[in-house]
């Protein structure tokens, strides 16, 4: 918890000083109170007192209590704009950090988790800001002001007190045994219960097609379960506790007056007024006492889940980057000799993921010059995907080179190397908004009904209603698979970059549309870099030089006519896929 306050500002501790000032002014103010109930009790009691001076008293009481009141609503509005101020940046840098994430550090936590600690969790630490400023810098001073004022007004009373006190330290130690640990669980079982409902929004399609709606509402009654239970649990010790806490209150009042009304009779006449005077004062300062206590114990209660959500956050924030940014300003060199811009080459490299025994990609080595369209083909997990996410740095090779312009693309400024890029992912993302918004995405200031024309977007596009600003449903829901891959093609070719990333991104397109899209770009993107993976052989067929991938390794490397003659791997594939008339009469 320590670690998360020490994000807090300037302003926000200059706030937590006035409040400091306001808290001192309110307890003095509280604890001023019983003063004037016992010079009121002392001037009802005595006779020849006049009633003006009762009511000078009882006024000065009442200008107590207002100031208590209006400092306790001071100290609320900081309190709660500390709160809501911390709160707002700590979203905000949590934001930032999951940016500058990459997918290893994404997978690490896990999407649902991200969620949880970026709304749930902060909301914890925000909640335990605004309640703890009140009453963790309240609690103390009031309860060491309170007995100072107490002491020396009879042991007896002191004894009863201590011992109320007692019982309150005791519950105390048995929440921090039984209830924090539930505490504890319950950001864990939140998680889980954001990543059933996640996973069942998301794939609603899915459950619905295969009837499995009684499997998804049994997951997710088990994690609901999980977490109401916890709830139940801590909110039963909480219902316990509280009616204890008032039970000591008032059993205390009684123990005060119960031993008053002794002493009291069996002392003298002049002593009877000081003792009932005392009494009357001890029992009101006892009560502060018991006050501050219970404080202590409430925030105890909040303090065990502000601090896991605390830790949770500073996880996210502590955590390096496993990807950082080049020096940048870098020119494109290789060798001494300028490099044309478009050029990719990936010298040996391999790659594994983290954690993982065997390496997905082992030793690839390839150049694409500018203005070539380099295709990637292989079977299912050979690695097509994993070696086309290594060029805007999804991830970091293992071993060896991958080069963008000649220059390592670990020496870029992320900015620069994404600036040279339009990537079109294996699942097309379309975002909240129209359908300009999404084709202009970003750092993008090219044309977009002309991105749109190449991208073959165009006709469907002027269909809809409001044409370029039609609204796109998050995610793209209102509009078909095919569809959003064309948009998502068109943002890539609006972004007008040096080199094309299809990963796999005409799968949802039929045969016709496919082969117009891919003419349409070879003609209207002339000179700019194309790398492309692809499952469809009559996609890639047109390409400079095909890489045949197997099991993480290339197998193959050519044209389409070479690799029907050399590669044993390329030739499966193609027999699968194309008639002896499409092989031009190659046998296989």
């Amino acid at each position: 918890m320590t670690k998360i306050l020490k994000r807090l500002n300037g302003k926000e501790w200059m706030l937590i000083f006035f409040s400091l000032v306001f808290i001192v002014a309110q307890v003095w103010l509280d604890l001023k109170m019983p003063d004037y109930m016992k010079e009121i009790t002392e001037l009802v009691q005595k006779a020849g007192n006049a009633l003006k001076d009762i009511w000078i008293a009882g006024g000065f009481m009442l200008l107590c209590a207002l100031g208590s009141m209006a400092s306790a609503v001071v100290v609320g509005f900081f309190a709660a704009r500390i709160g809501a101020s911390f709160s707002m940046r700590l979203r905000s840098e949590l934001f930032n950090r999951v940016e500058s994430f990459s997918m290893e550090e994404i997978n690490r936590f896990s999407t649902s988790s991200l969620i949880t600690r970026s709304t749930n969790d902060v909301m914890q630490v925000q909640m335990f800001i605004a309640m703890g400023l009140q009453m963790i810098i309240k609690a103390p001073i009031m309860a060491v002001w309170a007995v100072t004022k107490i002491m020396g007004k009879g042991y007896e009373w002191t004894l009863v007190t201590a011992a109320a006190v007692g019982i309150l330290i005791a519950m105390f130690i048995l929440v921090l045994i039984f209830v924090v640990p539930k505490f504890k669980m319950m950001q864990t079982l939140t998680d889980n219960l954001t990543r059933v409902t996640r996973e069942n929004l998301m794939g609603l399609r899915v459950v619905r097609a295969y009837n499995a709606e009684s499997y998804q509402e049994g997951k997710f009654d088990t994690a609901n379960k999980e977490l109401t239970d916890t709830h139940l649990y801590t909110s039963r010790a909480m219902a316990f506790m509280m009616p204890v806490i008032g039970l000591v209150m008032s059993g205390l009042s009684l123990a005060i007056y119960w031993i008053g009304s002794y002493l009291i009779n069996q002392a003298g006449l002049m002593e009877r007024l000081e003792l009932f005077s005392n009494m009357v004062v001890f029992s009101q300062y006892a009560m502060q006492v018991i006050m501050a206590f219970m404080m202590f114990v409430m925030m105890f209660v909040f303090l065990p889940r502000a601090s896991v959500s605390a830790k949770r956050i500073n996880e996210v924030l502590e955590t390096k980057p496993a990807i950082i940014e080049g020096s940048g300003g870098l020119t494109s060199i290789s060798g001494g000799k300028p490099v044309l811009p478009g050029t990719v080459e990936f010298k040996n490299v391999s790659f594994k993921y983290p954690g993982a025994a065997d390496d997905v990609l082992t030793d690839v080595s390839f150049t694409v010059k500018p203005g070539e369209t380099a295709a990637f083909i292989g079977s299912t997990g050979s690695g097509k995907s994993t070696l086309i996410n290594l060029v805007p740095r999804f991830f970091d090779v293992t071993e060896g080179e991958v080069l963008v312009n000649g220059v390592n693309v670990k020496d870029y400024k992320f900015e620069e190397l994404y600036g040279k890029i339009g990537y079109v992912p294996q699942k097309a993302v379309l975002f909240k908004g129209t359908v300009e918004s999404n084709v202009k995405y970003g750092d993008n200031d090219g044309d977009v009904q002309t991105a749109a024309r190449i991208a073959q977007a165009a006709e469907f596009v002027e269909e809809m209603d409001g044409k370029y600003e039609a609204q796109i449903a998050q995610g793209g829901t209102n509009v078909s698979g095919g569809q959003k891959q064309r948009l998502a093609i068109a943002r890539a070719v609006c972004r007008k970059p040096d080199i094309y990333v299809f990963d796999d991104s005409f799968s949802a397109l039929d045969y016709k549309t496919d082969r117009v899209l891919r003419n349409a770009l070879k003609k209207e993107t002339a000179g700019v870099t194309s790398l492309i993976v692809a499952q469809r052989i009559g996609t890639i067929m047109d390409a400079d030089q095909i890489i045949v991938l197997d099991e993480g390794r290339v197998v193959g490397k050519g044209t389409h006519k070479e690799l029907l003659k050399d590669c044993e791997v390329y030739r499966e594939i193609a027999a699968s896929q194309l008639s002896e008339e499409e092989l031009g009469g190659v046998k296989i």
